[in-house]
């Protein structure tokens, strides 16, 4: 193979030893979609430049992230993203054994100066990235030995950095009963290294071997839920998707809203009735209906939507952008939604809650109740809940709408 072109990156200039400072967490997230877009671009055109450069990002990650704070979370999110882009890059990269080999030990010394592990996925994955069995086979002939007496210490402080590498390597090099073996000697078994031997166990269509080496992987500050995907697959590969459902279909659904915890599910078991994977993922969350209020509403359970916006709190703002949109398509579910945000900002609930908030859920209330002729009982029942008590969220609403509502009293909504 030819020799790496010569690129200009822009990149490197952006992450020079200590180029940021404790509360530059927000730009260095910038500068990181920027370095792996940039990285992404030269890859389509030639692969193994693309792999030099990601390379070379990782290499400067820490020298040039080490005063950052991290505490919030979002840089060590951002960092993960984006060694999630590139890692694939480099695993598939067209590099002779010479040049990966160079790259190899490259990201070997950066894992060893990282001094916050964010370089923790390329150990992960390092098997894949040896990029060949015979390759990884003599990384994990280098490594083997280390962990072995690592984890053989008596010692609580005994660690090897290297402890994933080494199992990754076991398991792309196909020796499978070694990898076993060093697992049962760690005497403080996680998940982060036993999920290699479920990988181990499967290779060798050992599947119900597997699936109960995983179960036995739970306890103290354990993940389970990422257990429980694992789990899932394994029975979703034999087949067995009743199971794989009824054991861990719910729990292994996890998103950043129930909506999401929804699709996921809907997408793991098509063959199954959505209404029913609606019903079985409320009655995880016993006390937080209303918070599926969104989901339901995107099935046109309408129905079952208010119903669950009534049982428990939910985001007045979601009601009302609710009564907005099926104001002219289901009257009767936008005038509900409208009632209910209208409820539920008397009682206290929403985030950062404007008077032009409660106006708006007035607001649409009237509107569709006038089309309804519902007028009477919708103005009868608002005005009985803003006069329940003087809590202070219900005087609140009150003041809020105390204009609109002698507008509509007098007979003269205009006014106001």
């Amino acid at each position: 193979m030819p020799p790496i072109k010569k690129y200009q990156w822009t990149f490197p200039a952006r992450f020079r030893t200590g180029a940021y400072g404790w509360k530059a967490s927000r730009l260095v997230c910038q500068r990181l979609r920027e370095a792996v877009y940039e990285i992404k671009k030269v890859t389509k055109k030639d692969p193994v430049l693309g792999a030099e450069g990601s390379v070379r990002l990782m290499e400067k990650l820490w020298p040039a992230l080490e005063y950052v704070d991290s505490s919030s979370g979002a840089l060590g999110s951002a960092v993960y993203k984006a060694l999630d882009a590139l890692i694939p890059i480099i695993i598939e990269a067209p590099a002779d054994d010479k040049t990966r080999s160079k790259w190899l030990v490259r990201l070997w010394q950066a894992m060893e100066d990282d001094g916050v592990d964010y370089l923790g996925p390329v150990g992960d994955r390092w098997g894949e990235i040896c990029g060949s069995v015979e390759v990884a086979g003599r990384w994990a002939e280098d490594l083997v030995s280390t962990l072995r007496s690592c984890w053989s210490d008596p010692s609580p402080r005994a660690y090897f950095h290297g402890a994933t590498a080494c199992l990754s390597c076991l398991l792309v090099a196909r020796r499978y009963q070694e990898l076993l073996e060093l697992l049962d000697l760690n005497r403080h078994p996680m998940w982060h290294y036993r999920r290699y031997g479920v990988e181990a166990l499967l290779a060798m269509a050992k599947k119900a071997e597997a699936l109960q080496y995983a179960e036995a992987s739970r306890g103290l500050n354990q993940p389970d839920f990422t257990i429980d995907q694992a789990c899932e697959e394994i029975l979703i590969s034999s087949g067995l998707y009743e199971e794989a459902y009824r054991r861990y279909g719910l729990s292994a659904a996890v998103g950043n809203s129930n909506i999401t915890r929804f699709r996921a599910v809907v997408k793991r078991y098509p063959m199954k009735d959505k209404s029913q994977i609606l019903t079985d993922l409320i009655a995880t969350t016993p006390g937080e209906e209303g918070k599926w209020f969104a989901t339901a509403k995107e099935l046109k359970l309408f129905d079952l939507a208010l119903e669950l916006a009534k049982r428990s709190p939910c985001e007045p703002k979601t009601l009302t952008r609710a009564a907005r949109d099926y104001c002219e398509s289901e009257p009767v579910f936008a005038l509900g939604s409208a009632l209910v945000a209208l409820r539920w900002l008397s009682e206290g609930w929403g985030y950062e809650v404007s008077d032009a908030d409660v106006v708006e859920a007035y607001d649409r209330a009237i509107s569709v109740a006038t089309k309804l002729n519902h007028i009477g009982e919708v103005t009868e029942y608002i005005r009985q809940l803003v006069g329940a008590n003087d809590s202070a969220s219900n005087q609140f609403v009150r003041q809020a709408l105390q204009e609109r509502m002698c507008a509509y009293q007098t007979g003269n909504p205009a006014a106001s």
